[in-house]
């Protein structure tokens, strides 16, 4: 079915059915079950965590400064979601040495559009305050919305890690996300215009955040797609981007955020990102 301008398909009332292309599906409800290992995934992250402070404390303290990462990192969330949820992951990039920044979302349910072009604001701040390309570390949504502002922006994107991310259809959702848009796409009919709307999902505003999340990406930009077939909220098949690398974990999509087995896979993408892109922000934007 070809898109046409200014209609809102239907996909449980909703979605627009080329967000879900033939392939990928949608997880039965017995998957969110799955989602149930947060607690177990949140648990493995405090006694990591523990440990880590008793080595720190035992180390003399001028051996306890990591070595500085070479490029900033800026970490995305996903949808309803806001920085809150990557506070873990962030605090333990810190302690490896990274530079992490906030993407100063409280709660991922705008435009997505929109959201696009003020992160596309603080990476330029960010670059330009640092000096250097900046690495993008986006959970579901957050990858989705990453991807399109590195195929947009090379010159101030070194390189990509997403989780849980849908890029190659982000309609292969659970039911329960579908219900919570179509919520949101109300309250935007209602007058609460910054919320998302129905065009974001289903019209012109859905197709150019898709087609540019498709976009190829410049050969010095690198990506690394997480996933889990333990997904309980996304299709697995559809977080792997033909592009990127792709890397398995075994987490739910919620635990990614915190499973301290995902931050080592996240730390070492972004070492191996660094050193394949080392170009400084000045050369890329005179080359």
């Amino acid at each position: 079915m070809p898109f046409q301008l200014g209609t809102v398909c239907d996909v449980s009332n909703t979605l627009a059915p080329w967000l879900l292309p033939d392939g990928y599906g949608r997880p039965a409800l017995a998957a969110l079950l799955r989602e149930g290992s947060l607690v177990t995934e949140a648990g493995r992250f405090a006694v990591r965590r523990g440990a880590t402070r008793r080595t720190r404390r035992q180390t003399p303290y001028a051996a306890r400064a990591a070595a500085r990462a070479a490029e900033p990192v800026l970490l995305i969330p996903g949808f309803l979601a806001g920085d809150w949820t990557l506070t873990a992951m962030a605090a333990e990039l810190r302690a490896r040495g990274f530079r992490t920044y906030r993407s100063q979302i409280h709660a991922n349910i705008g435009c997505t559009l929109n959201s696009a072009l003020t992160l596309e604001a603080r990476i330029e701040q960010i670059a330009e305050r640092r000096g250097a390309r900046v690495q993008l570390v986006g959970h579901s949504l957050g990858g989705m919305i990453s991807r399109g502002l590195a195929a947009r922006r090379p010159d101030l994107v070194a390189g990509i890690v997403t989780m849980g991310s849908p890029m190659r259809a982000p309609a292969a959702h659970h039911a329960v996300l579908t219900r919570g848009v179509r919520v949101l796409n109300r309250l935007s009919d209602a007058g609460f215009s910054t919320l998302m709307s129905a065009d974001c999902v289903g019209g012109e505003c859905a197709h150019l955040s898709f087609t540019e999340s498709q976009e190829p990406l410049r050969a010095d930009v690198a990506m690394t797609n997480i996933y889990s077939r333990r997904d309980g909220i996304v299709d697995w098949k559809a977080c792997i981007d033909p592009q990127g690398e792709a890397v398995e974990v075994r987490a739910s999509h919620i635990g990614m955020a915190v499973d301290p087995r995902v931050i080592d896979v996240v730390s070492s993408s972004l070492l191996r990102h660094g050193a394949a892109s080392s170009t400084p922000l000045s050369v890329v934007e005179t080359a």
